[in-house]
C-alpha cells in the first residue's frame, strides 16, 4: 500500500519561458521538529495459532515502518512476542502452517516472511519479483503456503523444501488475487471487481471459475474475503464494509446459502459440531452450515471497520471461560473473547504497540489550530499553534484532505470518497471510529456524504466555495472520472455532483475565486491498477451559480496531473506540475509565466500561498520544501527532504511533513 500511496501521489510539469533565475539554495534555516503527531495501532492480518512455546496466542501483524508480527496472550492481552518486519509497510496475509511456523505476506516490496518457533522470523524475499502486494495466504499440506498478489493478479505457493511456485495469472481480466484459502488439495481465489472466485489444483495447477451465486451482480464488487472451513466455503462479496456471505458445499459443488450483513475478514475454524462463528449485522455469531442456523453470542462488534483480523480458539484456562473459548483480534488492538459453554465474554486491549503514520492531509482549523491527518491507520490531531505541542489525537479514518469553511473543519476520508465535518467547539464522538456501547451526543465528526454510489474512493480536493463547500474525487478501481461535488451546508444537500467535468480525469486539486472553482485534474484513477486513457492534466473553470463548465486548459502539457492550486494576493492562479510551477490569468484563460524546478519531475507536489510574506512554498516531489516570489520568480530551497504535505498557517508559520514527522519553519525564518 506504501506504493500504492506513492503511485498515486498526483502532480505534473510543463516548460515553456523559465522566470527569474537557477534556484538558490538558502542558508539552511532553523526547523522546529515537532515530531510524531499520529500514532496508532492498525491490525490487519491475523490468525489465531501457536506461538512460542507452543502456546496459543493471537497472531497480528501492525502496520508501520516497519511493520511488525505480533504475538498476543488470549489470556492477558500481553505481549508475547513481536517482530520486526524489514523492508514491509503492513500486512494483510497471515496464516498459520501445519508444522507450526507462521507465514506473513506484505505489501510495499511483495515480501513472504515465515516464522518458526526455533529460529524466529526469515525473511525469504519475493516470491514473485513482478508483484509488490501480497493480498492473502492460506497454508497448505505441511510447511506449505499458498499467497494472492497484485498487480500481476497471480498465486504463488511456497515450501521450504522446494522453493517458490508460480501457478501464474489466474485470469487476463484480473489484476488483483484478493483472498486465498486451501482445502482437500484445492487453493480457492477471490478477486477484484466483477468478482470471481476459482478453484486451482494444488497439484497440477488446473484452474476452474465457481459459477457465480444466482441473483448476485459481480460488477462493482469484490470476492474480499474467501475461507474454507469443515467441507464448505465462505465467500464475501463486495469491499471493506459489511456485505452478502455466500457459502458453497464443496462436495456438492453448489451455493447453499447466503447470509445478509456480513463482516470480514474471516470465519473462525469450525467447532465439533461443523459450526463456525463470524461477525454479522455488528454481532458475533455461529453460523451451521448445515442446518442454515445463525445463533447470536451477544458479543457486540461495533463501529465503522468490525472485522476480525484473526479469529480461532484458545484454552484461557479462566472460570467463566471453561473448554475452548473463540477469540479474535479487532483492527485497533482490541481482543474479544466468548465461550459457548457460558455465554461469557469479553473485550480486553491488548498491547500491541502504536506506529508512527505518515501524514496525509494538513490544515488550519476555524479555532486556528493546526490539524493533521494520516495514511492508512488514519489518525487525527490537533496542535497549539504557539507551542506546537500536539492537544488532542483521535482514532479516525485515513484523510486525503481537510479545509477550513464557516465554522468547521472539513475532512475527506477514504474510501467511498466520505466527506465530514468537525465542529471544534463541541467535544469529539466519531460513532464510526471511537464507538460506545452507550448512546451519546451527536457524531463529531458528522458524516455528510459519501460518492461511493458514484464509484468513488478519494475526496482528495476540499475547498472552501463562498456559501459552499466542494470536493474534488477520484474513482476506485476500474473507473477513470472523479466527481465535482458542492455541498450546501445550510440546508444540509448537495448543490451539484457531477462526474467526468474532464472526460476520464480525476480531480485533485480546487480553488476558489469570485464564484468561480478551479480544477486541477490527474489522468489516473484513485487505484493505480487501472490505465489512463488521456495524455495530460487539465484545468478548468467551472461556475458555481450555473453549475456549468466555463472553460478548459491544459496548463503543463505531457504532464500527468495538477495536484495543487493557489491565488496569489494579485489575483493569479498557481499551480504546481511535476518539474514546474506556472502561473495562470484566469481572465486570458493561459498560462502567464513558468518557474521550472529543479530535480525529480514526478507527479507530485504542494503548493500554499502566505500572505504574511506575500510568498508561494511548495513541496517538490518529495525531494525538498522551496519558496517562491510570484512577483520576480526567485526560488530558493529551504530544506531537503521527503516532503509530501505542506500547509501554511495565518500567522505566517509553514508546516510540512517528512513521513509521519511534522516539522515548522516560523514566519520570522522564512521571511
Amino acid at each position: 500500500m506504501a506504493l500504492i500511496k506513492r503511485m498515486l501521489a498526483c502532480g505534473m510539469a510543463a516548460a515553456l519561458a523559465v522566470l527569474g533565475a537557477a534556484p538558490a539554495v538558502a542558508a539552511a534555516p532553523h526547523v522546529e521538529d515537532l515530531g510524531v503527531p499520529l500514532e496508532d495501532v492498525l491490525l490487519i492480518g491475523g490468525v489465531v495459532a501457536p506461538g512460542p512455546g507452543g502456546r496459543t496466542v493471537l497472531w497480528g501483524a501492525s502496520s508501520g515502518a516497519p511493520a511488525h508480527l505480533n504475538a498476543v496472550d488470549p489470556v492477558t492481552g500481553g505481549e508475547v512476542a513481536r517482530h520486526d518486519l524489514p523492508g514491509a509497510g503492513g500486512s494483510w496475509a497471515v496464516d498459520a502452517a501445519l508444522d507450526g511456523s507462521v507465514y506473513a505476506g506484505t505489501y510495499g516490496d511483495g515480501r513472504l516472511y515465515r516464522w518458526t518457533d526455533q529460529g524466529g522470523v526469515q525473511d525469504l524475499g519475493r516470491p514473485l519479483p513482478s508483484e509488490n502486494f501480497i493480498w492473502s495466504v492460506a497454508a497448505g499440506e505441511g510447511a506449505t503456503v499458498y499467497g494472492g498478489t497484485s498487480p500481476g493478479g497471480r498465486l504463488f505457493a511456497y515450501d521450504p523444501a522446494s522453493g517458490v511456485r508460480d501457478y501464474g495469472r489466474l485470469s487476463p481480466a484480473h489484476a488483483y488475487v484478493r483472498s486465498v484459502s486451501y482445502a482437500g488439495g484445492k487453493v480457492y481465489a477471490g478477486t477484484e471487481a466483477p468478482a470471481a472466485v476459482f478453484e486451482i489444483d494444488a497439484a497440477s495447477g488446473a484452474v476452474r471459475r465457481l459459477p457465480t451465486p444466482d441473483g448476485l451482480d459481480p460488477a462493482g464488487k469484490w470476492a474480499y474475503d474467501v475461507n474454507a472451513a469443515g467441507g464448505f466455503l465462505y465467500v464475501r462479496y463486495g469491499g471493506a464494509s459489511p456485505g452478502p456471505l455466500h457459502v458453497w458445499d464443496i462436495a456438492a459443488g453448489r451455493w447453499t446459502d447466503m447470509l445478509d450483513a456480513a463482516h470480514g475478514l474471516d470465519v473462525s475454524p469450525p467447532d465439533d459440531a461443523g459450526a463456525v462463528y463470524l461477525v454479522k449485522g455488528g454481532e458475533l455469531v455461529r453460523y451451521d452450515p448445515r442446518t442454515k442456523a445463525t445463533t447470536q453470542t451477544g458479543v457486540p462488534v461495533t463501529g465503522r471497520v468490525a472485522n476480525t483480523r484473526g479469529i480461532g480458539w484458545a484454552e484461557l484456562g479462566l472460570p467463566d471461560y471453561p473448554g475452548k473459548s473463540v477469540v479474535g483480534l479487532l483492527w485497533r488492538g482490541l481482543m474479544f473473547r466468548y465461550n459457548p459453554q457460558t455465554g461469557a465474554k469479553s473485550f480486553l486491549q491488548t498491547a500491541v504497540k502504536g506506529e508512527p503514520i505518515d501524514v496525509t492531509a494538513l490544515a488550519e482549523g476555524p479555532d486556528g489550530r493546526m490539524y493533521a491527518g494520516g495514511f492508512l491507520n488514519g489518525g487525527f490531531a490537533a496542535l497549539d499553534p504557539k507551542t506546537g505541542k500536539r492537544e488532542e489525537f483521535h482514532t479516525f479514518s485515513q484523510s486525503e484532505d481537510m479545509t477550513a469553511h464557516d465554522g468547521k473543519l472539513y475532512i475527506g476520508a477514504y474510501p467511498e470518497a466520505r466527506v465530514y465535518a468537525y465542529d471544534p467547539r463541541l467535544p469529539w464522538n466519531s460513532t464510526e471510529y471511537s464507538p460506545s456501547p452507550e448512546p451519546g451526543p451527536a457524531a463529531n465528526p458528522a458524516r455528510l456524504f459519501d460518492l461511493a454510489a458514484d464509484k468513488q474512493i478519494r475526496p482528495r480536493a476540499l475547498a472552501s466555495a463562498g456559501r459552499y463547500l466542494a470536493a474534488g474525487t477520484m474513482p476506485d478501481l476500474g473507473e477513470l472520472g472523479g466527481v465535482l461535488a458542492v455541498w450546501d451546508p445550510r440546508t444540509g444537500t448537495l448543490k451539484h455532483a457531477q462526474r467526468n467535468v474532464v472526460e476520464d480525469q480525476s480531480i485533485v486539486s480546487l480553488a476558489y475565486r469570485d464564484g468561480v472553482l478551479y480544477g486541477g485534474t490527474s489522468i489516473y484513477s484513485g487505484q493505480s491498477a487501472t490505465p489512463p486513457t488521456q495524455p495530460e492534466a487539465k484545468l478548468f473553470a467551472w461556475s458555481v451559480k450555473e453549475s456549468r463548465l466555463l472553460w478548459e486548459i491544459v496548463p503543463a502539457p505531457g504532464k500527468p496531473a495538477v495536484p495543487a492550486l493557489a491565488f496569489d494576493d494579485r489575483g493569479r492562479l498557481w499551480g504546481i506540475a511535476g518539474g514546474e510551477v506556472f502561473a495562470v490569468s484566469t481572465a486570458a484563460r493561459k498560462v502567464i509565466e513558468r518557474v521550472t524546478l529543479s530535480g525529480s519531475t514526478n507527479a507530485s507536489g504542494q503548493l500554499a500561498f502566505n500572505r504574511r510574506d506575500r510568498t508561494l512554498y511548495g513541496a517538490h516531489a518529495g525531494q525538498y520544501v522551496f519558496s517562491l516570489d510570484p512577483r520576480t520568480g526567485r526560488h530558493a530551497v529551504l530544506r531537503q527532504g521527503p516532503v509530501h504535505q505542506l500547509a501554511v498557517h495565518g500567522s505566517g508559520d509553514v508546516y510540512f511533513a517528512e513521513g509521519s514527522r511534522l516539522l515548522r519553519l516560523t514566519r520570522q525564518q522564512t521571511r
